[in-house]
């Protein structure tokens, strides 16, 4: 009987794990030698595979890793038992005690905060690790940047806390550079007001894939959070690491299910939303929204076949999805590949590109790749 691990492939995604690492040494070598690398895997990884991915990062040397809650850093633990965690959400009341047990850093936001830490380091006579983060203008997590002094005064007076580092939060990084100076500058007085502030034993960290500007000349910045970037896609254009040329980890391919010839005037799919103008030779791909083609791709997206791109006609379904090849016809058959994010010959369809015809961004993009779709990671060696 055959298993389902050997079942021929309808829909998959790869995930290049040499270019992975090569990324990070591209950007690693493009900072400051002084600057850790916090290596954001949240999200399974931003989708790509959490256990795959921080292994090859801490093959490749990341300084630390940033997820969003415990599950995320306990899955990690099982990976290394002394790799530096930090939770970037906030930790709920009935989480507490895993800090102290896989020896986590916590983001702390809040007197609350503080005191349950607290309370756990001392129980557990180890000091917990948290970083404090200041709100400069995102709303979000973090004490807003007018209250951090007492907060971080709060946290030198609890003996079971552990003072790990300070950060913020860009609120518009790719968008708004005038308020990310407005924010960054907000955040550094307030680390100037901080007495006793180590800088040399403290993560600092402000930045991030969208708006890395840390240069020698900020000392008191020490580290950045690389998430996207890491993956090969750099989030806007004018960051300092626009000129790294890291290479695309993630690629999303299906395969054709049946090639089939249409007259004039047949309407297309559910609701009819395209209608043919000519005699049209159609493919229809096995992967749908249940594999994480979004419906708004419906007559917006296009395809590559046979390195060719190809568009989507009417709207996206559950499990097909369907394309015009009459500019190649006769070429396609039914089981070849085709290609949703990645290149195919001399063709690209990015995940930039995907993601706009999906009308939304490439992080939730990563994300919205369903269960039901393989991830086959590659290596140097080939699969």
């Amino acid at each position: 009987m055959t298993s389902f691990g050997q079942l021929p492939r309808r829909c998959w995604v790869e995930i290049d794990l040499a270019a992975l690492e090569r990324n990070l040494k591209l950007i690693r070598a493009s900072l400051p030698p002084h600057i850790k690398f916090v290596a954001v895997v949240k999200a399974d990884a931003y989708g790509h595979g959490l256990h795959q991915v921080a292994a090859r990062l801490m093959h490749a040397g990341a300084d630390l890793f940033a997820v969003a809650n415990i599950a995320e850093a306990m899955a990690l633990r099982e990976l290394s038992g002394d790799w530096p965690i930090l939770l970037l959400s906030p930790v709920l009341p009935d989480e507490d005690r895993y800090l102290a047990e896989y020896e986590l850093a916590a983001t702390v936001s809040s007197i609350d905060e503080v005191a349950r830490f607290d309370a756990i380091g001392r129980a557990a006579a180890k000091p917990v690790a948290v970083h404090l983060k200041i709100d400069t203008g995102m709303g979000r997590l973090g004490v807003w940047h007018e209250e951090a002094l007492a907060l971080y005064e709060a946290i030198r007076a609890a003996p079971g806390i552990r003072l790990a580092g300070v950060f913020t939060h860009f609120a518009s990084a790719d968008e708004d550079q005038a308020f990310t100076a407005v924010q960054r500058r907000r955040f550094l007085e307030r680390l100037a007001q901080f007495p006793g502030l180590n800088r040399e034993t403290l993560l600092i960290h402000a930045d991030n894939s969208a708006g890395l500007e840390t240069t020698p000349g900020r000392s008191d910045f020490n580290a950045v959070r690389v998430g996207l970037l890491q993956f090969g896609i750099l989030p806007h254009p004018h960051s300092m690491l626009a000129r790294v040329h890291t290479e695309p980890v993630f690629s999303f391919h299906t395969r054709v299910g049946l090639v089939k010839s249409l007259p004039t005037g047949t309407g297309i799919s559910y609701g009819q939303t395209h209608r043919l103008t000519r005699d049209s030779t159609v493919a229809i791909l096995t992967a749908g929204y249940g594999d994480g083609i979004a419906r708004a791709c419906s007559n917006r997206a296009q395809v590559l076949i046979n390195g060719q791109r190809c568009p989507v006609l009417g709207r996206v379904t559950m499990d097909q999805t369907i394309v015009d090849i009459t500019a190649i016809n006769g070429k396609v058959r039914c089981g070849d590949p085709v290609v949703l994010v990645g290149r195919q010959q001399e063709g690209e369809i990015t995940i930039t590109e995907f993601s706009t015809w999906s009308d939304t961004i490439p992080w939730e993009t990563l994300c919205s790749v369903t269960k039901r779709v393989p991830r086959l990671y590659l290596t140097a060696l080939g699969i």
